[in-house]
């Protein structure tokens, strides 16, 4: 029989591109606090039953998945990161302003707005 595969034994997981972390690193330097961390997570709620949320933290729970790019690091806790397999998490500037988005190809609708999903 094989084990089935954890997030630890899966190479990238997560996509945590460069812009998404240059952001992040540009904020933590603004907040002048260098042991901060972008979280990821996924909580109930929004208008398709799930929506996304950021938020910095300082710790890091034994069981997060950590991805580090350009010296920072984002954090998952391992509920939300069965949603999130697979995503980008990335930073845009457009006409409609400048914002953290996940591109999930777990969810199977999302709404106008972005932060809400269904699977």
């Amino acid at each position: 029989m094989n084990a089935v595969p954890t997030y630890q034994d899966i190479a990238a997981p997560l996509n945590f591109t460069d812009a998404a972390a240059h952001k992040v690193r540009q904020l933590i330097e603004e907040e002048g606090n260098q042991a901060l961390k972008l979280r990821v997570y996924i909580q109930g709620g929004g208008c398709s039953g799930f929506q996304y949320g950021f938020e910095f933290d300082e710790q890091r729970a034994d069981d997060d998945l950590a991805i580090e790019n350009e010296g920072v690091t984002l954090l998952v806790d391992p509920l939300s990161l069965q949603y999130l397999m697979g995503a980008e998490v990335d930073y845009t500037e457009s006409l409609q302003g400048a914002q953290f988005v996940i591109r999930n190809p777990n969810a199977k609708t999302t709404c106008g707005c972005g932060s809400s999903f269904t699977v």
